[in-house]
């Protein structure tokens, strides 16, 4: 199974944990895994790493429009050095401290590759899910794309930009102020096109999205071979944990949230298309 069906199975096995995060009550709960070969470059220390790993479950909090409350990581790795260990802890609890969340421990572990399994918590009465996409409906982003793609790439050139590009804002305070107009939400860990591709699925509609209403991180247009290349990077690299939403009401979105907010199509019957071509479902593979 890839992991596409692997989630669809569990999906079908247990229905609260179709979203972003499980709800149980008025808590949000969410848990991510990231491992050194697969999430981490050469070149990411270890400040960085607890930052992005604390940071990518506290995504998944803000897509469900909660405030975020707490979390915690399980720390593994061949041994334990005391001031990489240090810098995880300091990440961890300085990305929490952007989201007015509290970073409350965790677990250690011996294991063969640098490993970290994070979970966070969020409260919310009025949560947003991945299924009330409405045709007709704005789609909008959060921020910028690329961002983590223009990262990766520079990892070999110029580290310490590369580390700066990898540690994200999670978008906690945005998606509480969406969340109240928004029909449908979720981040873009896996890249804007899956992610349209994710939301289609749960509400059983289509997209139709404009290329140049796209927000690109600067980045992008540095480490781009070409105009093919920098779309690739922007669309289907994800990594970018912006938020992918619907709503009726871009004005009003675009005036409550704190960040600029773009408007880059709207909700159809169906299929998924930018520019009125199919959009490929491919993105970001665990």
């Amino acid at each position: 199974m890839d992991e596409r069906a692997a989630l669809g199975l569990i999906g079908d096995a247990l229905p609260a944990a179709g979203d972003d995060c499980a709800i149980v009550g008025s808590t949000v709960v969410t848990t991510d895994m990231l491992h050194e070969t697969t999430d981490f470059p050469p070149g990411t220390t270890r400040y960085t790493a607890g930052w992005r790993s604390v940071g990518a479950s506290l995504s998944d909090v803000a897509a469900m429009g909660a405030e975020a409350t707490a979390a915690v990581a399980v720390y593994a790795a061949p041994s334990f050095e005391e001031s990489e260990l240090r810098a995880f802890l300091r990440g961890a609890r300085e990305v929490c401290e952007t989201t007015g969340a509290r970073y409350v421990g965790g677990d250690l572990d011996s294991h063969e590759e640098f490993t970290v399994a994070t979970t966070a918590l969020g409260e919310t009465d009025a949560p947003v899910s991945r299924s009330g996409a409405t045709p007709g409906e704005a789609v909008c982003v959060t921020g910028t794309l690329g961002r983590s793609a223009g990262g990766f790439r520079l990892f070999e050139t110029d580290p310490e930009r590369a580390n700066e590009l990898f540690r994200f804002e999670p978008r906690v305070a945005t998606g509480r102020a969406v969340a109240p107009h928004a029909s449908a939400m979720m981040d873009s860990s896996d890249g804007l096109a899956r992610s349209l591709h994710q939301l289609a699925e749960a509400a059983d509609c289509g997209f139709a999205i404009e290329s140049d209403r796209l927000p690109v991180h600067e980045s992008v247009a540095e480490v781009a071979a070409d105009d093919a290349d920098a779309r690739e990077l922007a669309l289907h690299f994800g990594e970018d944990f912006e938020l992918v939403f619907t709503t009726p009401e871009p004005e009003r979105v675009r005036e409550t949230s704190p960040i600029p907010v773009a408007v880059v199509g709207e909700v159809t019957e169906t299929s998924v298309e930018m520019d009125g071509e199919p959009l490929p479902d491919r993105g970001y593979t665990h």
